[in-house]
């Protein structure tokens, strides 16, 4: 298990800017924490634009705070962005990312390869390369809760007291899945993902991880990380209403449903984890 705390990461030398000084990324999983991606918030001013081109990796971005467009320079299409949205680039997909509102945006990123976490842009808005890229998709992409729901993958579970879309999954070929979770305060669950690593940012909120082997309990609040995996058999209590991201390796097909023990059926190989 490995849980860091907002407080921790942005004083641990791991805020840095990027893009040429346009904007900040808080690097708060790298190639070595052993899950297979990198997890990152960008942070950019209002008014702000780029134009970016990750040759080298695919990357998932979910809008936490903000409002633009978003453009792909080689078909021409735009997509509005606003909070809940998630898009996906990849190594053919030179685009245009503007923040047209009055704040600005605060976007959680995953990267597969991993970053190694110290990079930042080039010439032409791209990282350096580090390691394989999946083979993604044919062209950029944009996922949003509603089309979850509308291709049966969004749910609700204890009478709405957990809420999820799963926005990304294994048929997306990015070597990972996300997910936008909902949790009303109270809920409480058994979990162990024997067969996954886990990683899940709180955007919004505060639960309790308790450690079923030791009796341990972590909190963690808004802007924190933990993740958990084949050897963190866990109670999860959640204090206030919640928001969180979750992101699995290797990725849920979708259709998953959690078994006696809390986990989810094998999907693919189990990458080494932070305690690698």
């Amino acid at each position: 298990m490995l849980i860091r705390s907002l407080e921790e990461m942005e004083s641990g030398g791991r805020l840095l800017s990027i893009n040429q000084g346009k904007s900040s990324a808080l690097r708060m999983l790298n190639a070595s924490d052993g899950m297979g991606f990198s997890l990152s918030e960008a942070r950019g001013l209002p008014g702000g634009d780029a134009i970016l081109w990750y040759k080298n990796h695919w990357e998932a971005n979910y809008v936490r705070q903000g409002t633009g467009t978003l453009e792909d320079m080689t078909t021409g299409q735009v997509w509005n962005l606003e909070p809940g949205m998630l898009y996906c680039v990849g190594p053919r997909d030179r685009h245009r990312i503007e923040n047209t509102g009055n704040v600005g945006f605060r976007i959680i990123s995953v990267f597969n390869p991993p970053l190694q976490g110290n990079e930042s842009h080039d010439a032409e808005g791209t990282y350096a390369a580090s390691g394989v890229a999946p083979e993604g998709k044919e062209r950029m992409f944009v996922k949003t809760w509603a089309e979850a729901e509308a291709a049966g993958h969004a749910f609700e579970r204890a009478g709405g007291a957990s809420r999820f879309a799963k926005l990304l999954l294994k048929s997306d070929n990015l070597g990972f899945s996300y997910s936008d979770v909902r949790f009303q305060a109270g809920r409480e669950a058994d979990l162990w993902y024997k067969n996954h690593w886990e990683a899940n940012i709180v955007l919004d909120g505060e639960v309790e991880i308790t450690e079923t082997a030791s009796g341990v309990t972590h909190t963690i609040s808004t802007g924190g990380v933990y993740c958990v995996g084949p050897n963190d058999p866990h109670h999860l209590k959640v204090a206030v209403d919640s928001h969180i991201l979750s992101v699995f390796n290797p990725p849920v097909e979708g259709t998953e449903r959690h078994d006696e023990d809390g986990g989810y059926p094998p999907t693919g190989p189990i990458p080494a984890g932070p305690s690698a």
